[in-house]
């Protein structure tokens, strides 16, 4: 762990070298993604003639098989004693799923790309959120969480710019532009491999599987509740790819669809620091039920109306959720867990979120072609409600002692 010789220094400057690194490692290989996803629905859709339940259903599938890949790669990381290299074959699984979607001639060959990507991810995205816990001080963990979020946001909205702008340049020609999304992908693995030093692990002079029974007990109730909360918030997070839809209703140019993914990402780039700061001094369940709150507002907006202007206020509000919520659960995560059964913690974690993720995007597809937009995002404004009543529920039993 990093010491600093400077005490009456900022935040900023107190977080590890190796937390901005990996913050760039996430913004580039966000910028490679996101110039793919913020085409792929319109591409799905207009070139490859697939249905709303079809986008819903590969961008279900696809996200849950992230978190089921990162529940063992994150036990497996706590067995090694080794993160940084697990990440980097994440990582490089990543960039070599690009050149796939440019080739896709049907939405099957794009869902074996969103799942080939989405594995590199899961395999990445445990040991990584581990090693950033390894590497920061616990008193920083909030702000370096919100730092490494906000860089990887960063490359969330750079992205769909770059998208808007080749599009512009390339007349509509989706599979030219999917391309262009590997160089940065190889730049994120370069940087992982050659920016970032693991500290040294002290491994027991024994092995013993992360996942055994007598080892997932050592995970608190307060680990578990932390699980129960995020997968009730996923259910009520479905894939941003109805955000697009939503803005194709708008009757936008195509090129120019991609601008939302921008909007949201700028927002949630900007809030993802200062809400992860914050969560180091203030309530996390407070924190959370803001978050709830935004995310219901968006979602009732979204519902209202599918106008240039309505959308862009949406979409900027559920930016605005993600950069109060998703750094916060994952500190809530690490100070949870145990030293070491960090990866497998946050494997648990992201499984169990992920496949609410996958329910919820299916029955968001469903909704979307059966009954309209407005009833999918009224469905993920009633699940906002129901984790905001839990959060209620839980700080009652606790005030008086219940629990």
């Amino acid at each position: 762990m990093q010491t600093h010789s400077k005490p009456p220094a900022g935040t900023l400057s107190q977080i590890p070298r190796g937390i901005w690194m990996l913050g760039f490692v996430s913004m580039f290989m966000d910028i490679s993604s996101e110039i793919i996803h913020g085409l792929l629905p319109m591409f799905l859709v207009t070139s490859l003639g697939a249905s709303a339940m079809m986008v819903g259903l590969i961008e279900g599938v696809a996200e849950a098989t992230t978190p089921v890949v990162k529940m063992f790669s994150g036990a497996l990381s706590d067995y090694l004693g080794n993160r940084k290299w697990l990440a980097v074959i994440g990582y490089g699984m990543g960039a070599l799923s690009k050149p796939l979607f440019a080739l896709a001639p049907t939405a099957g060959i794009v869902l074996t790309a969103r799942v080939a990507d989405r594995i590199g991810k899961g395999v990445r995205g445990a040991p990584r959120d581990a090693l950033v816990a390894d590497i920061t001080p616990p008193h920083l963990r909030g702000a370096a969480y919100g730092l490494r979020q906000s860089l990887d946001t960063v490359g969330a909205f750079l992205g769909p710019l770059l998208a808007v702008g080749l599009m512009l340049l390339w007349a509509d020609n989706f599979r030219r532009v999917f391309w262009v999304a590997v160089i940065p992908g190889l730049l994120a693995v370069a940087i992982l491999v050659f920016g970032i030093r693991e500290p040294a692990h002290h491994t027991a002079a024994k092995r013993v599987n992360p996942l055994r029974l007598e080892n997932l007990k050592k995970l608190r109730r307060s680990y578990w509740w932390v699980v129960f909360v995020g997968a009730v918030f996923a259910l009520a997070r479905f894939s941003e790819a109805f955000l697009v839809l939503r803005a194709m209703q708008g009757g936008v140019p195509i090129a120019l669809v991609p601008l939302v993914m921008v909007a949201m990402n700028l927002v949630y780039s900007v809030s993802a620091y200062p809400f992860g700061k914050l969560a180091d001094s203030m309530s996390h369940t407070k924190l959370l039920a803001i978050g709830l709150v935004v995310l219901i507002a968006s979602d009732v907006v979204l519902a209202h109306g599918s106008h240039w202007p309505v959308v862009l206020l949406g979409v900027a509000l559920w930016g605005l959720h993600m950069g109060l919520t998703q750094g916060l659960l994952a500190t809530m995560v690490a100070h949870a867990a145990p030293a070491d059964l960090k990866g497998t913690a946050f494997g648990l974690f992201n499984l169990v979120s992920g496949l609410a993720t996958l329910i919820a995007s299916i029955v968001a597809g469903q909704l979307w072609d059966s009954m309209g937009a407005a009833a999918t995002f009224y469905a993920g404004a009633g699940f906002s409600l129901l984790t905001l009543a839990a959060l209620v529920i839980d700080r009652g039993l606790r005030r008086k002692n219940i629990v």
